[in-house]
């Protein structure tokens, strides 16, 4: 089980008050995580931190778009 015992939680600055929202953790030294905002108790996905950040540039420079 992954440890995320002094997690910081933030939705994004993009977030929409419909709740349609994720939030990260990214003060952990070895993980980031990312949660669903309207399951806080739920699921969370984890990221090595360089695996997050080449995620968040390549969101910012439009790699994902279909």
């Amino acid at each position: 089980m992954v440890d995320l015992v002094g997690a910081i939680w933030r939705k994004s600055t993009r977030s929409n008050n419909g709740g349609n929202c994720v939030e990260v953790a990214d003060n952990l030294a070895d993980l980031v995580g990312v949660r669903d905002s309207k399951d806080p108790a739920g699921p969370v996905l984890t990221f090595a931190p360089e695996t997050w950040v080449a995620f968040v540039s390549g969101a910012k420079q439009g790699s994902y778009h279909r």
